[in-house]
């Protein structure tokens, strides 16, 4: 746990949450400031910054956490699709320093759009950057 970080003060009990699914791996719980009527969190109980230095066994409970979270949606919430979203580093949009999961129920006429729409690209770009990926 770390002393600074909300989502360890979550697990622990000492700030508040609205917990929606835990085991012994995760807690979920709804999100404060929600893109849509139900987004909740999931995280693993052992504190990691992101994804670049989360334990793999809590990756995969974070994962299986999120799919329960997103079924319990569907058939509760009857939302028309889920989108799971993580944000590691600022520029990715993190702003809680715990490794975390947006469970976020999606319904056909919500107002959260992704702020630009995909668009096919050069395929020579495509190669290039798989080679590097790939290196």
């Amino acid at each position: 746990m770390a002393a600074d970080c909300v989502f360890c003060s979550i697990v622990v009990g000492d700030a508040p949450a609205q917990i929606v699914d835990e085991d012994e791996h995760t807690l979920a719980f709804m999100d404060i400031s929600p893109w849509t009527r139900g987004h909740a969190l999931v995280i693993p109980r052992a504190h990691s910054t992101n994804l670049y230095d989360v334990d793999e066994a809590d990756l995969s409970h974070a994962a299986v956490a999120a799919k329960r979270v997103g079924i319990r949606m569907k058939e509760r919430l009857a939302c028309d699709g889920v989108n799971l979203l993580n944000a590691s580093e600022p520029a990715a949009w993190q702003t809680v320093w715990h490794f975390h999961i947006h469970v976020i129920p999606r319904y056909e006429d919500d107002a959260l759009a992704v702020p630009v729409r995909p668009e096919p690209q050069d395929a020579d770009e495509i190669a290039g950057v798989a080679e590097e990926l790939r290196a």
